[in-house]
């Protein structure tokens, strides 16, 4: 009942943060494709040598498959890769991946169920300075999408280097917009790109929360029936012991009162 009185709230902000996100991706990529010589530490393209992940779990358990699933979708991407490097979100993650040994570069937790613009920042700004510094040569995101209340499925996005779009031919050229920069392409890019992370980051964070507790909803809601099938079978089963000792006694009380005769 609390997941599913939380689930409404978490459904809604999801749910109105998806076109932002979206919209905010795709002028980000015709910003950066446009912005000719004017490169952003976020924009270079390195030779991968280290790769972050971050991954967006749960902070409690009763969530069904709901931490599983993530890992599965995690862990083919990062085995054997001495390179790879976590950034998690989430207990859950947090004690899976040190339980095994992983290198855990960063942890946040306590705040996977209601998460707030606030955090996303934080997570934002710490993944721009290990992109900045060389920690990381490309970053990806992998979290929980929530499509419906039963419904929720791990992926994996690229976060950074950022994509540009228009540097192929066909029609993703074709489709190129034009813009002018003012005051200039540096200084638009160096606003727009930690909004830009931000805004993803968020988004993935409210996704993860609706999933989370969609997911919690509906582990509860077969453990309750379970349970009320399992009390039906023993209320049944008590019945039954009891017409038998009831119908033992009567018949002991009969077999006492013939032998009196």
């Amino acid at each position: 009942m609390v997941a599913a009185a939380r689930l409404r709230r978490a459904q809604e902000k999801a749910n109105a943060s998806r076109p932002y996100t979206e919209k905010i991706r795709q002028v980000l990529k015709h910003v950066a494709a446009g912005a000719g010589d004017a490169v952003h530490p976020l924009l270079v393209v390195r030779d991968v040598n280290k790769t972050g992940y971050l991954v967006l779990s749960s902070d409690k358990g009763l969530a069904g498959a709901y931490a599983s699933n993530l890992f599965k979708e995690v862990v083919p991407q990062i085995r054997g890769k001495e390179n790879a490097g976590l950034i998690t979100v989430g207990r859950k993650a947090r004690d899976y991946f040190r339980r095994r040994g992983y290198r855990i570069d960063k942890e946040y937790s306590g705040f996977s169920e209601k998460p707030g613009y606030e955090h996303a920042a934080a997570i934002a700004k710490e993944l721009a300075e290990r992109f900045e510094a060389g920690d990381y040569d490309e970053i990806y995101l992998v979290y929980t999408e929530f499509r419906s209340a039963i419904s929720q499925q791990p992926v994996t996005v690229k976060l950074l280097p950022v994509e540009e779009s228009g540097q192929q031919g066909g029609e993703a050229g074709k489709g190129r917009q034009e813009y002018i920069f003012e005051p200039s392409a540096g200084e638009v890019l160096g606003l727009l790109l930690p909004k830009y992370l931000e805004t993803v980051i968020y988004g993935a964070l409210l996704q993860a929360s609706a999933s989370e507790l969609g997911a919690r909803m509906t582990a509860m809601g077969s453990a309750t029936d379970n349970a009320q099938e399992l009390i039906s079978k023993l209320v049944l089963n008590y019945n039954k012991v009891r017409q038998a000792t009831i119908t033992r006694e009567i018949s002991e009380i009969v077999g006492g009162a013939e032998a009196l005769k």
